[in-house]
């Protein structure tokens, strides 16, 4: 049978209540009933073994990755950018900004996590990728309109989208430029000194492959930390546990990262006619992968709509970074990010508790927090005894 032919539930995507807890207990209630639903802008694929199996499938293309190719930026360059060599570098830098950040609201008790740290975080790391530190708030900014790319209805943004990519385009060659003459150890100046078989990238290549450093390593963990202090918030029993054990940050990124999956949509265009679990996808279609419902499928984890950092979840891969061919470049680098922001702030953010309503994004493109008031009491953790020297 033919998608289009198919008697499928449909959602109401532009639903201004699908956000926050409803948005999982609407999707819940249609995975119950369909593996596969219909909405205005294409095919939602559900549950976890079709979309998987759908995200490792070459017959789909994710259009995004395809502009990088056209323009020559292959995954393993982009991935360069991204190695667990560059994200430990980046590591003390990252705690050094967390306590820049932390001073800022330390003695008030309470704060707006989304501006005061969760939206500066990340893009002082990518400015410190780039060498520019100090161009934090204008690279925040931009990616923000350049991630609408990743909406479910990006052509609403079209403006918004081509006048960033035009600023981006300037800076960016106006660093490459500089980087040229007095080249540094930042990811600017080895793409700017980068040569290949003879050959080096050119400036629209650079100008690729920074925008979309830019685009994903910014707004996506922004809004990642944000709503993992969210969870916490509504979670004190876990966050007490991290705070006493903050060597269990890293297990609690993973259960933030599965429990809410700031890319609840990914795009792919069937390339090539397929058919899958009895329904026939013509070239053309446009389908969307869940991870939402794929990180909360019943059969792969014990009791999956429970938050619990401690669970025992056997393994299986969470599939917010994607899963297959196009698994997502920046993943080290968000990883790094969250772990440490959370072994951070745990033991010192004591007694954390929502401070207001917080304020949701649409999950239709990146689902981010658009304001999150908490407060807590304010602790600095005490200094870990000196080592004893070893007898003799």
């Amino acid at each position: 049978m033919r998608a289009e032919d198919a008697d499928l539930p449909l959602l109401a995507h532009d639903d201004p209540a699908f956000a926050g807890e409803r948005f999982h207990e609407v999707l819940d209630d249609l995975a119950s009933r369909s593996w596969l639903v219909r909405s205005d802008l294409g095919y939602l694929v559900l549950g976890r073994e079709p979309g998987m199996a759908l995200l490792k499938d070459r017959r789909l293309s994710f259009p995004a990755v395809e502009l990088l190719e056209l323009q020559g930026v292959t995954d393993g360059l982009v991935s360069a950018a991204f190695t667990p060599r560059q994200v430990e570098r980046l590591r003390p830098r990252l705690r050094a900004y967390l306590a820049q950040l932390w001073q800022d609201i330390a003695q008030e008790g309470r704060c707006d996590v989304v501006t005061a740290l969760a939206r500066p975080l990340p893009s002082m790391a990518i400015a410190e990728l780039f060498g520019v530190p100090g161009d934090a708030a204008l690279l925040a900014r931009w990616s923000g309109s350049l991630q609408a790319v990743f909406d479910m209805d990006m052509t609403a943004k079209r403006a918004e989208i081509e006048a960033a990519s035009e600023d981006v385009r300037d800076y960016v060659l106006d660093l490459v430029a500089r980087r040229r003459q007095q080249p540094g150890e930042d990811l600017i100046s080895a793409l700017a000194h980068h040569e290949q078989g003879g050959d080096r990238l050119s400036d629209d290549e650079i100008v690729t492959l920074a925008s979309s450093v830019i685009a994903g390593g910014t707004d996506t963990t922004e809004s990642q930390l944000a709503h993992g202090l969210r969870l916490f918030a509504g979670h004190p029993d876990q966050w007490n546990r991290l705070g006493d054990d903050p060597a269990l940050a890293e297990q609690a990124c993973q259960e933030v990262l599965r429990f809410e999956p700031i890319a609840p949509f990914t795009a792919r265009l069937v390339r090539e006619e397929l058919e899958l679990g009895g329904i026939v996808f013509p070239v053309g279609t446009v389908i969307f992968i869940c991870a939402a419902t794929a990180n909360r499928d019943p059969l792969t984890y014990a009791d999956p709509g429970r938050f619990d950092i401690m669970a025992d979840r056997g393994g299986a891969q969470v599939v917010t970074f994607g899963f297959g061919a196009h698994f997502c470049a920046g993943a080290h680098l968000a990883r790094a990010e969250i772990i440490e922001a959370l072994a951070f702030l745990a033991p010192r953010m004591r007694h954390l508790k929502p401070d207001g309503e917080p304020v949701f994004g649409t999950p239709t493109g990146i689902y981010t927090m658009r304001s999150l008031p908490v407060r807590f009491t304010p602790q600095e953790p005490a200094e870990p005894p000196p080592l004893t020297p070893a007898p003799g």
